[in-house]
């Protein structure tokens, strides 16, 4: 098998690499040139420096949208997590119907993200109708409607991660533990907590990138909304790459900036990983 492996290994590794080169590598290469560039095709690209990224910074819209996407990911990688963790712990109890319940909380996360947005649009509309309201017109209710549509979508999955990640725990350490005196409030937070540090970082890295990236939901439930207040980074992306005339090198631009924004939050949250592990 070994032999095998060694001859053939070409085969089955240049495939791969050239579809990684033609699609990530060339386009991710002419995507950061084209940042630099004013252009309308790629043919007709014309290199202006730094401009796009100046402009890119002067623009107010992109720059709330920014803060409005880190509270955002800040309030969902909270609420997100609690509600999540507080879930696995109680399905992971032996009473019946529990594989049933994980199924429910698990199935929102099978729609698509533009479904549910329009799903949630329906809900939001009729509940807010009455009173005049509507979250396209509202900077907080679309922020508040984004947290609750994008909480019922994810939390399922992540509770499922940290069930797999409570039933990894060694019963034998959880027994120890109440030997000892341990109550169950000591035991969660010395033995069950730290034990599943790996399901938290997995959850909590999943939580903030999701947040960051967030597209279709944000399309789907926000859009139209003159002030454009409920715009997050990655529609706020769009918007000015395809919808304003002579933006599309500022769009690009925006793009880069965004790419080195989620880079840098997933190499600080690695690194503060890996410290903890340490540490330990």
């Amino acid at each position: 098998m070994e032999k095998n492996i060694k001859k053939y290994w070409p085969i089955f590794t240049v495939p791969t690499m050239a579809a990684f080169m033609i699609g990530f590598v060339i386009p991710f290469i002419m995507g950061i040139y084209l940042s630099f560039c004013k252009f309308t095709t790629v043919k007709d690209a014309k290199f202006v420096g730094i401009s796009n990224y100046i402009r890119a910074l002067q623009d107010t819209i992109f720059r709330h949208s920014f803060w409005f996407t880190a509270a955002f990911a800040i309030v969902t990688l909270v609420l997100i997590n609690v509600i999540a963790f507080a879930l696995a712990l109680a399905l992971t109890k032996e009473f019946r119907g529990t594989n049933i319940f994980r199924t429910i909380f698990f199935m929102p996360n099978l729609i698509g993200g533009i479904v549910l947005g329009y799903i949630w649009q329906l809900i939001f509309s009729g509940i807010l109708g009455p009173m005049n309201m509507a979250l396209n017109l509202d900077e907080r209710l679309g922020f508040w409607g984004l947290v609750i549509l994008v909480c019922w979508q994810q939390i399922g999955y992540m509770m499922i991660i940290y069930i797999a990640g409570l039933q990894s725990i060694p019963g034998d350490v959880l027994e120890a533990a109440e030997i000892d005196g341990a109550n169950s409030v000591k035991k969660l937070f010395e033995v069950t907590i730290p034990m599943m540090m790996p399901s938290i970082t997995i959850c909590t890295f999943l939580s903030i990138t999701n947040g960051f990236k967030l597209f279709d939901q944000n399309l789907a439930l926000t859009a139209g909304e003159p002030a454009k207040m409920s715009e997050m980074m990655a529609l706020n992306i769009y918007n000015t790459f395809y919808g304003r005339t002579g933006w599309e090198g500022v769009g690009q631009a925006k793009a880069v900036l965004f790419f080195i924004l989620v880079v840098a939050i997933g190499l600080i949250q690695l690194r503060a990983t890996r410290s903890k592990e340490v540490q330990q």
